[in-house]
């Protein structure tokens, strides 16, 4: 029997052909992916990038069960194009915390992955709240329901601990600070020296933003939101940022 019969006999036996095309795709996906947890340099370390404050960590979670993710990606591609409208392509450390990361090629809306500080707190609210207001184009939904629904973080301490065990490097220290860093992130006349000390300036060489980003006197899942979008891509310097040349 020739090598050509062989080949038929798999191809006529669908059964046979779907096990065999299972363990051939299983096999390549493991020599690929399995050394990739073991390589320390997989990931290039970046300075600056550090985990989400527990507000911002609230407002990912925001985003993630409002379904932002299904209209917007997180990944600058490194072309002309992608760059030149959304800035420097994206890095695989910014991502390091999240959980699941944000990158993607679905944009029914624009990248997100350098949305931080490129609008003010109040454009964030308008768009949320009309989306139409500030695009006419935009085929966003309102949310502006977001701003009615305060949290008060009661439990953001065992959001960190669960992001611990995936690991994401919460300290005890965070831990155990979680909800009265949650509370003075949204309130600027709070003392919020703890928080910074923990994710700011001195820790990771960026200052951490406080302020009531809402403009509401209660802090709200809006909050949480913006709070997120306004930190997005602003963590890495890329005035400073040299690429490793081996990669």
């Amino acid at each position: 029997m020739s090598i050509l019969d062989k080949h038929k006999k798999i191809e006529t036996h669908a059964t046979l052909l779907m096990v065999l095309a299972f363990l051939v795709v299983t096999i390549g996906g493991l020599v690929q992916i399995v050394p990739l947890f073991y390589l320390e340099n997989t990931i290039e370390k970046v300075e600056g990038v550090r985990p989400y404050t527990p507000l911002e960590l609230a407002g990912a979670q925001v985003y993630k069960n409002e379904g932002c993710y299904g209209c917007h990606s997180q990944m600058i591609r490194p072309m002309r194009d992608e760059v030149t409208r959304y800035g420097h392509y994206s890095l695989a450390a910014e991502s390091v915390y999240d959980k699941p990361f944000q990158w993607g090629s679905k944009r029914t809306g624009p990248d997100l992955a350098r949305v931080g500080g490129r609008y003010s707190d109040e454009w964030h609210v308008d768009h949320f709240t009309d989306a139409k207001q500030v695009v006419p184009e935009s085929l966003m939904p309102p949310y502006g329901f977001l701003k009615n629904k305060v949290i008060d973080g009661k439990f953001i301490a065992d959001s960190l601990k669960a992001s611990r065990i995936v690991g994401i490097p919460y300290t005890d220290e965070m831990i155990e600070n979680a909800q009265a860093d949650f509370l003075a992130q949204a309130n600027p006349d709070a003392d919020s020296s703890g928080l910074e000390e923990r994710y700011g300036e001195a820790a990771f060489g960026r200052a951490v933003n406080v302020r009531n980003f809402d403009g509401s006197p209660k802090i709200t899942e809006m909050d949480a939101l913006i709070a997120y979008m306004q930190v997005l891509g602003t963590m890495v310097d890329f005035s400073t940022f040299t690429p490793d040349p081996l990669r």
